[in-house]
Order: C-alpha cells, then structure tokens, then sequence
C-alpha cells in the first residue's frame, strides 16, 4: 500500500509537471482579487482581508472606479500595469485597464499559474437583478467563469465610499469556504449581495434566483458653464416581480436582511427558447452563396 501511495504522489508531480503547474502541488489557494471601484476603495481593501485568510493573494484593481464597465475591454490605449505592494503571500497591481482587463492581465502575464479562485469586489452598492448586465464588479467574476475559474462577486447595498463592510464579513467568508470546498460547474459564478445592516440583523444567506427587473433611466438635460448642453444619467430600479417582492428572488431576500447568492451562467443561450424556434418554419430562406 505505501509503494501504490508513492507512485500516487509521483503521477501527480509528473501531471503538474507537464501542466506547467507545479504550483498545484502546495495546497494553498491562489486567489485572484479585483473590482471595479478602484484601487482604494474599502470594499476592495475588506476582500483582500479576507481573502488573505484562506491563501495567497494577487489584486489587481484600476486608479479610476470603473462602475458600469460591465464586460469592457481595452483595444484602443495600451494597459499599463504597475506592482504597488509586495510582501509574503500577496501582491498587488494598479492597472489603467477595465476590470475584466484586469483578470486577463492577471490570468496571461502577472500571475505564475492560474489561480483557484477569482473575487470581484466588494461593490459599493447592489448588484442584484438586472444591475449584473451593467456591473464591471460581476463581469470580472464572470470572466473568471469564462476561463474555467471558481468565481464570486460580492455587493454590499451601499453606495457610501466609506460603507462598512465589516457586519457582512461573515458572509463573505462563508461563501468563499462554500467554493473552496465544493467548487463550482465550469461557466457558472456566483452573484453575492448582502444588505447593509449590522450583523445581527442580517438573518443568514439564501439561495436564490434573479429577480425580474429593470432600471428606468432618466436623463436630466442640463447646460454647462461654457453654454453647451449636456446630459445627467439619473433614474430608478423597478422591479417587475408580483407586488413588487418575488418570494425566493435576490430583491425578495435582500428586503428581508437576507444575503442573496444567485448562480450566474456565463452561457446566455435561452434554451426554452431555442427549442421553439427550431419548430419555425424557415423552408423559404434558401442560401444564395
């Protein structure tokens, strides 16, 4: 039995090996840290706290918030990067770069394998329903997904620059224990919101799914010093649900001092959709080429 453990232990060093993945072998987590409000916001000094407690750590995060990039990237400017702290077990880049910039900057040029774990985060402000389209937060998380990586993104329901994050600690740390232990499907994240309460009155984490809703724009025409007119986005989040709850979506969850996880797909195919278009009859449309 101890020679069959021994040969274990060396396949695995050899498949690491050919891998290039000798890293695997300690069996401390890499975890790769980013967000979209920029390098000095407490929301992304708390999950690099936190993470530090479960591995090592690589952040990376832009000088300039970068709130509503969603899935943008740089093609037109060069991305500049630049280490700005380093010391046993973390480092931490800035970057001129969109969040998810940052996770493929991460992912092909700073990080010496691929991490275990990706968290995007914490926002200053919710990322629940229909927010996730527009949020660079969760599109770093999503990109994670995209490249096989567990992957979470974490929200705090507010937009303070100096919101505490400590009451929802706890939940972060439970997620991040969640993953770690369980994993995840390839392609899927997870969307994780937790109301701005004390932690005692937060009454745990719930499971949910994402509700119906959309935000309602409205552009204030405005005119600036100079006589030209410009455009103020403001507007307000309306949510479709019945009676405006939807018992088991996020919104629902939240209102109740319930941390919401939605599991996000990164494969945006509608199948139910899909099946009836494949019953159109498309007979008419012949191929010219």
């Amino acid at each position: 039995m101890l020679l069959t453990w021994g040969y274990e232990i060396f396949n695995n060093f050899v498949a690491c090996l050919n891998r290039g993945e000798m890293g695997k072998l300690n069996t401390k987590p890499l975890i790769l840290v980013t967000n979209d409000d920029g390098i000095e916001a407490k929301g992304l000094l708390e999950l690099i706290r936190i993470a530090r407690e479960f591995g090592d750590v690589v952040a990376i995060s832009a000088q300039v918030p970068m709130s509503g990039m969603s899935h943008a990237i740089t093609i037109k400017v060069p991305l500049r990067v630049k280490l700005v702290q380093e010391e046993a077990g973390f480092k931490k880049y800035l970057t001129n770069g969109t969040p998810v910039d940052g996770v493929k900057l991460a992912f092909n040029s700073l990080m010496e394998r691929q991490p275990d774990l990706v968290l995007s985060g914490i926002n200053h402000g919710s990322n629940s329903s229909s927010s996730i389209l527009y949020s660079g937060t969760m599109s770093a998380a999503m990109e994670g997904a995209i490249n096989h990586i567990p992957s979470i993104g974490f929200s705090l329901l507010d937009f303070h620059p100096d919101a505490d994050f400590e009451p929802g600690g706890n939940v972060v740390r439970q997620v991040i224990q969640m993953v770690l232990e369980n994993g995840l499907p390839d392609g899927i994240c997870l969307n994780v919101n937790i109301p701005s309460v004390s932690a005692e009155r937060i009454k745990g984490i719930r499971m949910c799914n994402q509700a119906n809703g959309y935000w309602k724009e409205e552009f204030e025409k405005r005119t600036d010093p100079n006589g030209q007119t410009y455009y103020w986005l403001t507007g307000f989040f309306h949510n479709r649900e019945p009676d405006g709850g939807g018992v088991g979506t996020d919104e629902w969850a939240l209102k109740q001092h319930y941390a919401s996880v939605v599991p996000i797909n990164t494969d945006l195919t509608a199948y139910s959709m899909l099946d009836k278009m494949k019953k159109w009859d498309l007979t008419s449309v012949k191929n010219e080429g």
